[in-house]
């Protein structure tokens, strides 16, 4: 498959996106189209996993909610509905999935 195949995206209307690797806690502020209103929600939480290339790679973030209920999202990088991506902390871990988080209850989940 070649790299040509993929959908274009414009090289002026995606937004800077800063270097992102498993582990960081960063925070994703993504459009929200309700009732035809528009609105940016932020999604703050640690990258437990990286996947695809190009334009189509994308970002796996885990927060905890209240009760300690985990939740997932997946966000393609270069998506028009993401309004920017901030890193809030870098994390150390030497993996390049962290699917174990999953099971944890503590804070780093």
């Amino acid at each position: 498959m070649d790299s040509t195949s993929s959908p274009q995206v414009s090289e002026e209307k995606t937004p800077e996106i800063p270097e992102i690797r498993t582990g960081d806690t960063v925070k994703v502020s993504y459009k929200i189209k309700e009732e035809g209103k528009e609105r940016i929600q932020p999604f703050e939480g640690i990258v437990i996993a990286r996947k695809g290339a190009g334009n189509s790679k994308t970002i796996t973030v885990r927060k905890l909610a209240s009760l300690g209920i985990g939740v997932e999202r997946i966000f393609p990088i270069f998506s028009p509905n993401i309004g920017k991506i901030e890193v809030t902390k870098h994390g150390k871990f030497r993996r390049s999935k962290l699917y174990f988080l999953r099971e944890q209850k503590t804070r780093l989940a």
